[in-house]
């Protein structure tokens, strides 16, 4: 077919035109022509100034593109983000007339050494449709962008002779319709391109099937070309579609353990990495090896802040590294198939994979409701490209053992076109089970699945055998990790241990997707409206366990200290160890233990622990310890024996801390002669400590502004609240002075006694806080600010050494830390309340100590305002000033997962109450 001016395809609601049938990704011996790199590039602003010119253009004057790579991170256009909403009308399968379009040419020699050979031309991911032209002449088109598409050029090229390669890709497509996933709208040849050399003689797709069963394991592998399959170490050697049973030692995301084959045939080889595993489904329990499954997991997005979706093998295994060090076993590929190299890395370093389609319609809503358009599920004539894209996925990647289930995609309702997917999916591989989470009612999936429930939900379909066909239960999301959270992950965790059908789930998600850019001269990870787009969703990109630099946020921190595979407690005499391995022992581990009295070593040593199997739990006795000092506590630690393929000996598997002393009421100290005070409307000086008031607003994080709680706040008036000293003079050997914080207008306010008392050194303030009116129900924060002069380092005793709040804190171990006060700050992407270290015991800045008496503070240090911190945009927006802000919260409500997720629980939200605080503050 010659090329033409015709662009119909681009609105066809077909998967594509003259594509080659799906088949396995293989390691084989087939010749390749890689064509990564450079090739030259032109963008046109829509499908009609596209030039007509692909059978012979003259690229003299084009730019150049690198591929893998997205136009608009190369510079041409810009990345735009929505979470749900389409960017353009729905009317599908239309799509707006200005649909930028960019033309890829390419020229290469065929090898001479091809002649006879099946020319093939192999994309592993183009966004959002292409088409390609060989020689002037037109090949075909294909849709699924995160799915590959192949070509047989073998007639139109000539091994020994030049092949000219033109691809046109289009930003829209009607493709575009049932790609509505929750990331940045990114186009262009973003994953690999090859000419592949296919042997008639040569196999061109592989099909193992590996299970096992009380040390068996049962082989066969099918090929498309007969040959034989070798496996040396288990000496098998058979025909291919032949089964046998071996003794083998089986594959799990704990031991991954893979044995070397190969088909030899004729034509050539085909490199098998076989894991032997078996998932089954009995009692509403998924198994794997007969093993219940705890999916300790995340929602992995491809993305790299610099380079979009286009991960390098390289970055995979940094991600695959960052897993197996955090105990995380467990992966989704939302929304779509990852690159097929991920699974390879999964396969060998150990992960449980939900494979997921290329597939998600949220913009759609879940139901049809008039007049709303039918759902493309709904919709009989997206049926067949949807088939053919889980068709597509589970043929590309049926031979990895990491892959236990398949989903069929996301947010798309409910429509008979899943039922079929579903049925396909069945069709080639009837050994892993089918997920999909809005088949709310499980009417045809195997495991049930939901997003965001709390954990009272969770625990009732734990409790409820006859829910939803008694089905294994997995939250697919939770624990949104946007901004400052997410909080309360310990809840779900201690019903994902009680309930055995509820099986964990994943946390929403694994890393922000800042793209680093510049604006006004400062670097910075931009979201969405960054690039001026009219329609966006914000920050809400920025949702990840990891920063876009791929370092931890504090979220990260305790989800690993919450998910550690073995739980260190106090029991009876010493020290309680369960191991929540499902299928190691503690062999390959060690432990030791260290004891500090206030932060401050005073013993240490290994432990002594016998071998705990799985499931099981032992007392261990600890060392003798002299428990007669305050603070003094006990930290055991379990680490690696031995390094692993992920991480170096010494890495830390899990930890606890236990308390050894009884503690016991501080004694305020008795009072002299009254400090000198100085009252003045912007609060209360002594020494140092300038303009000390009382603080009840925070930043608001993205789980107080997404649900609303904070614009709540503000109508209380708590972000503008005002200060009146009330009165002040000296009382009963004290300076006490009174204040009153109330915002304008409503009728409430919180009034303060603030009684400063000179001891030796120093000066300790009393402080008591009673509510009057209809005050607010509850608080972001009680506490007090105040202001010091540049501060360059602060030591506390207390939690950390990353920030805690409420409900993070089960990764914050009491000890003695030190740091500036730019470490003490976390770079959220959108800047927000940070920094928090809750139950501080005291704390020294510069020449300043700082102590609790009785009731422990929460300590937050800041070279800037809250409200700096409140009406910035980008970390770049905080410029440290020459005062440092101090907060010494008596409480702070807690973080939860709001901005995507259940509400923050009762017992985490600060009510309005009368409280206290007690601090000395003296020189060092």
């Amino acid at each position: 077919m010659p090329v033409t001016h015709d662009h119909s395809y681009v609105e066809d609601f077909a998967p594509g035109a003259n594509v080659l049938p799906p088949r396995a990704w293989l390691d084989d011996d087939s010749a390749k022509l890689p064509l990564t790199g450079e090739w030259s590039f032109r963008l046109s602003p829509s499908v009609a100034d596209a030039p007509g010119d692909l059978k012979d253009p003259d690229t003299s004057g084009w730019d150049t593109i690198t591929v893998p790579g997205h136009w608009q991170l190369s510079g041409y256009g810009a990345p735009a983000y929505t979470n749900v909403v389409y960017p353009f009308p729905l009317e599908p399968p239309y799509v707006p007339t200005d649909n930028p379009t960019g033309d890829y040419v390419r020229t290469v020699t065929i090898p001479a050494d091809w002649a006879g050979s099946r020319v093939v031309l192999r994309f592993e991911g183009v966004d959002s449709r292409f088409a390609v032209h060989v020689n002037g002449e037109f090949v075909g088109w294909s849709s699924g962008s995160r799915l590959p598409s192949e070509f047989d050029l073998t007639d139109l090229v000539a091994p020994g002779k030049e092949a000219r390669i033109a691809v046109r890709v289009h930003q829209w497509s009607a493709g575009s319709y049932v790609e509505d996933q929750d990331m940045w709208w990114l186009s262009g040849i973003f994953r690999e391109v090859n000419l592949v050399a296919l042997k008639p003689t040569a196999p061109t797709d592989v099909f193992v099937h590996a299970s096992y069963d009380l040390g068996t394991g049962t082989l066969k592998v099918d090929s498309d070309v007969a040959g034989t399959v070798v496996v040396p170490e288990l000496d098998l050697e058979i025909p291919t579609g032949v089964e046998v049973t071996a003794t083998v030692e089986p594959w799990s995301a704990e031991s991954p353990r893979l044995y070397d084959g190969v088909v030899r045939t004729e034509g050539g080889d085909v490199r098998l990495r076989i894991g032997f595993r078996t998932v089954e489904i009995a009692d509403g329990v998924l198994t794997v090896n007969g093993n219940r499954v705890l999916f300790n997991g995340v929602n992995r997005h491809e993305f790299h802040p610099d380079r979009g979706r286009a991960l390098t093998e390289q970055d995979m295994l940094d991600d695959v590294l960052i897993m197996k060090r955090a105990g995380i076993n467990a992966v989704r590929t939302s929304h779509y198939p990852p690159h097929p190299h991920f699974l390879s890395l999964c396969d060998e370093y150990g992960l449980y994979v939900i494979d997921e389609c290329d597939l998600e319609t949220h913009g759609f809503g879940y139901e049809p409701e008039p007049p709303k358009l039918p759902n493309p599920v709904m919709d009989e004539r997206f049926r067949d490209d949807l088939v053919e894209r889980m068709r597509r996925m589970v043929q590309r990647d049926k031979n990895h053992a990491s892959i236990i289930i398949w989903s069929l995609g996301n947010e798309c309702g409910m429509g008979d076109n899943l039922k079929a997917m579903y049925d396909a999916a069945k069709e080639i591989d009837s050994s892993r089970p089918v997920h999909y989470e809005r088949d709310t009612e499980a009417e045809f999936v195997d495991i049930y699945s939901r997003m965001y429930t709390d954990p009272a939900g969770c625990a009732e379909i734990g409790a409820g055998p006859e829910l939803y066909r008694n089905l294994p239960f997995i939250l697919c999301e939770y624990g949104h990790a946007m901004g400052n959270g997410p909080g309360g992950l310990l809840d779900y965790r201690e019903v994902f241990d009680k309930y055995p059908r509820c099986q964990g789930g994943f946390i929403w998600e694994f890393i922000d997707h800042g793209i680093r850019t510049t604006i006004d001269g400062r670097e910075v990870y931009a979201y969405g409206g960054d690039f001026g787009e009219t329609i966006h969703d914000g920050n809400f990109v920025c949702d990840g366990l990891l920063f876009p630099d791929r370092t931890p946020s504090p979220g990260m921190l305790e989800y690993i200290k919450v998910i550690e595979p073995l739980r260190i407690v106090a029991g009876d005499n010493g020290v309680s160890i369960t191991n929540r391995y499902e299928v190691l022992d503690t062999e390959h581990l060690t432990f030791a233990y260290v004891v500090e009295v206030e932060g401050t070593q005073v013993a240490s040593g290994e432990l002594s622990v016998p071998v705990i199997a799985p499931g099981e739990t032992v007392t261990v006795e600890l060392p003798a310890v002299d428990a007669s000092r305050p603070e003094t506590w006990v930290t055991v630690t379990a680490s690696l024996a031995a390094g692993t393929s992920w991480a170096e000996a010494g890495h830390r598997i899990a930890w606890g801390q236990i308390r050894l002393d009884s503690p016991v009421s501080v004694d305020l100290p008795a009072g002299g002669a009254p400090a000198d005070g100085v009252a003045g409307v912007d609060g209360i000086s002594v020494g140092a400590v300038k303009n000390a008031r009382l603080d009840v607003w925070r930043a608001p994080i993205d789980n107080d502004t997404n649900p609303g709680v904070a614009a709540a706040w503000r109508e209380e008036g708590l972000h503008r609240v005002q200060h009146r000293i009330v009165s002040q003079g000296e009382r009963d050997g004290a300076w006490e002075v009174v204040t009153r914080t109330a915002p304008p207008q409503l009728q409430w306010g919180l009034v303060s006694t603030w009684r400063w008392t000179a001891v030796d050194g120093g000066v300790v303030l009393d402080l008591s806080v009673v509510p009057e009116g209809t005050f607010p129900e509850v608080l972001p924060r009680l506490g007090i600010t105040f202001e010091l002069p540049k501060v360059s380092q602060v030591e506390w005793f207390g939690t950390g050494p990353n920030e805690a709040y409420v409900d993070t804190r089960e990764a914050a171990a009491v000890g003695r830390y030190s740091a500036t006060v730019a470490e003490l700050q976390t770079p959220y992407v959108r800047p927000q309340e940070n920094g928090h270290r809750i139950d501080t015991r005291w704390a020294t800045l510069d020449g300043l100590r700082i102590e609790a008496l009785g009731t422990l503070f929460g300590l937050t240090v800041r070279d800037w305002t809250t409200q700096a911190l409140e009406t910035a945009t980008h970390a770049a927006d905080l410029v440290p000033g020459d005062t440092t802000h101090v907060t010494l919260d008596i409480a702070q409500t807690g973080v939860g997962t709001a901005a995507c997720g259940p509400a923050l629980p009762d017992r985490d939200k600060l009510k309005t109450a009368p409280a206290k605080l007690s601090v000395r503050f003296t020189s060092n």
